[in-house]
């Protein structure tokens, strides 16, 4: 596949600056790129890199202009490169529509158009699964859930009874979408169960990454907000919200009834305190530990996590600590004698 420089241009929004007719047939980054191809610089330095790379374009802000190179001009690099990448290297191929022999589908079900189920999927009863989703091997689904239209579903995945799951969403290997929230209530001589009677919500354009874990509500629901992406191995728990266009990174636990805003970042390894409420546009950086309500806007890292200049503060002092543990020294043998 090959497209000229100023038709990707009119993709991401961009202006040429060389040759427009040149013509490309792939993207890479600045470390592997060829002839022929397209990376992109989002810095000062990676910007050396990409002139004196073989690439016969780049994307590149204005602040890097001119230079040497064919050069689409746009305000985000990243992202232009991001849109062009799908465009050479199609993410998912959809493969042809229809339902294996070998699934097993219960009574009830409603399917959408062009959906293709995979061999030994389980589709208990009562459930609704709109058009265009395709659903991989080993996925079991519970009943009376709902999934939304082109949704993708990979192998392994468990979906329990009275989930709904939006359109255009990626749920990827092994997750596990409304197991039992951890619920138990001591009685003097052991640990009862309280039954989960709730639900889980997750609404359109969420993607969840391999190996994460959405408990159900004790009762209502657990949900996660519109355009949202989780990355692997991460827990949310029972009666959590996660409002719209979130970032949360690998690692994270949220205890059951966390409250989190929109536009929300958590790094990898956060751990969030039962009930803890975070507004939206908030920054928590990787490892820190909230154990308290955090304001809109705010960036908290440490443990226990606090605003990062507090941090930044305290760290400072206790790189002297030895100094001043030696100047206390002194001064004990100085008035003791």
């Amino acid at each position: 596949m090959k497209i000229n420089l100023q038709e990707i241009a009119n993709m991401v929004g961009g202006e040429v600056k060389g040759d427009k007719d040149v013509e490309l047939y792939g993207v890479a980054t600045i470390d592997r790129v060829k002839e022929g191809e397209i990376t992109f610089a989002v810095s000062l330095s990676t910007f050396k890199a990409a002139v004196e790379s073989k690439a016969t374009a780049l994307f590149v802000s204005k602040e890097y202009f001119p230079c040497n190179k064919n050069l689409i001009i746009v305000n985000n690099p990243r992202l232009a490169f991001a849109k062009v990448l799908r465009l050479f290297y199609p993410s998912f191929i959809k493969p042809p529509a229809g339902v294996h022999s070998t699934a097993i589908i219960g009574q009830g079900v409603n399917l959408g158009e062009g959906i293709t189920i995979h061999p030994w999927v389980v589709v208990e009863e009562n459930v609704k699964i709109g058009k265009n989703v395709v659903i991989y091997p080993f996925v079991y689904i519970g009943k009376n859930c709902i999934i939304g239209d082109e949704t993708v579903i990979y192998p392994n995945v468990t979906i329990r009874e009275d989930v709904v799951i939006g359109a255009r969403c990626i749920v990827h290997s092994g997750v596990v979408l409304g197991s039992d929230g951890f619920g138990f209530e001591w009685d003097g001589e052991k640990h009862y169960k309280i039954i989960q009677v709730g639900k889980v919500v997750i609404e359109d354009d969420v993607e969840i990454g391999a190996g994460v874990t959405i408990d159900r509500a004790t009762m209502g629901e657990t949900r996660v907000g519109r355009g949202t992406k989780i990355d692997n191995l991460v827990h949310l728990g029972h009666n959590v919200t996660v409002g719209e266009n979130c970032i949360i990174v690998a690692q994270v636990g949220l205890a059951g009834s966390v409250k989190i805003g929109n536009q929300v970042l958590i790094g990898g390894q956060v751990g969030i305190a039962q009930g803890i409420k975070v507004g939206d546009k908030a920054r928590i950086a990787a490892k820190s530990g909230v154990i308290s309500d955090i304001d809109g806007g705010a960036v908290i890292l440490g443990y226990p996590a606090m605003e990062h200049y507090q941090f930044l503060k305290i760290n400072s002092l206790l790189r002297k600590l030895p100094e001043l543990f030696k100047d206390v020294k002194k001064l004990k043998e100085k008035f003791s004698n």
